[in-house]
């Protein structure tokens, strides 16, 4: 069951073992927000079953979805960095289960065990990379389509 979540499998096994004693397992239910842009980003989920969808708040009423996140996939890494705060919203796409895992708990792991605080800096890069460039394309292309060019 491990193999397939992405973080984990990047991690050496004592780190994934370590990592996994500090979460519990959650579910949403469909259409239910996850959290917000801007709120306080105290926890992570890494998803088990189902889809979440991150968006961007572009105005009061209007959310651009960003990129669907499924099996395997980390949500959420505004948890690692001051000021903690959420820079996307997520939402429950269908029902979900998920590992949380609780950000002040990660993060004191990590100061205890450098090398599992490296690797998983490592692996949360690699995923705010990939999720930017995700949120950077829709944005060009949402503009493209709101000036017509």
């Amino acid at each position: 069951m491990t193999a397939q979540i992405r973080l984990l499998h990047r991690l050496p096994h004592a780190y994934r073992d370590r990592l996994l004693a500090l979460a519990k397992e959650v579910a949403f239910e469909e259409d239910t927000r996850i959290f917000e842009e801007g709120q306080r980003a105290d926890r992570f989920w890494i998803i088990r079953t189902g889809t979440v969808t991150l968006d961007l708040r572009v105005s009061e009423r209007t959310r651009l979805p960003i990129d669907p996140l499924g099996p395997g996939d980390l949500l959420g890494w505004s948890w690692l960095f001051p000021p903690y705060q959420w820079d996307f919203g997520a939402e429950a796409f269908s029902p979900v289960r998920a590992y949380e895992f609780d950000a002040a708990a990660v993060r004191g792991l990590c100061d205890i065990e450098p090398a599992l605080g490296v690797a998983l800096l490592h692996g949360v890069a690699e995923v705010m990379a990939n999720r930017l460039e995700s949120a950077r394309v829709k944005l060009v292309e949402a503009h493209r389509i709101h000036h017509h060019i």
